[in-house]
């Protein structure tokens, strides 16, 4: 059963029997290439680790905490950080050797106007350390710089253990 047709002055030759089967392949074809490529493209993978992801959160408390409040090192200061600080590191900065006008938390005595929390790497289960970078923008300026911070979970809380240039 051969029969011609005519589409906008194109010729087409198709068998009957078979154009029923062919169109119904290309029609599921089409519809699971859809398909696929939606679902693919809306499920992203958080690839950061579970410990990342808490520890972030800890870090960024601290970091939104320290600009909002005055960034200045004082005793005062020290003590309305303390929560956010593991007890050796509470020590080390209250000891009066430490004493200084640069600010453990950013390195520097040139305080900056904001921060972003950058990469994370995990040594274990309970260390993390993680990239914060550090911006000083105005008219004149824009720079910005990085320090490592390691937190470490105590307690099952994650703490501000140390910050390196």
């Amino acid at each position: 059963m051969n029969f011609r047709f005519q589409v906008l002055g194109l010729k087409f030759q198709v068998l009957g029997s078979n154009f029923k089967l062919v169109k119904a392949k290309l029609f599921l074809l089409f519809t699971l290439h859809f398909l696929l490529f939606t679902f693919a493209a809306c499920s992203i993978p958080n690839l950061e680790k579970l410990e990342c992801t808490a520890a972030r959160q800890a870090v960024k408390e601290f970091y939104s905490f320290h600009f909002a409040d005055q960034i200045k090192p004082s005793k005062e200061n020290l003590r309305k950080r303390e929560k956010f600080l593991t007890d050796e590191l509470n020590r080390a900065l209250a000891a009066p050797e430490n004493e200084s006008a640069t600010d453990y938390f950013t390195q520097t005595d040139d305080y900056p106007k904001a921060f972003r929390i950058g990469e994370c790497a995990t040594t274990n289960e309970n260390r993390t350390v993680f990239q914060v970078v550090l911006f000083w923008k105005d008219d004149a300026r824009n720079e910005q710089r990085e320090v490592k911070v390691e937190a470490i979970r105590q307690n099952g809380k994650w703490l501000i253990n140390s910050v390196e240039n």
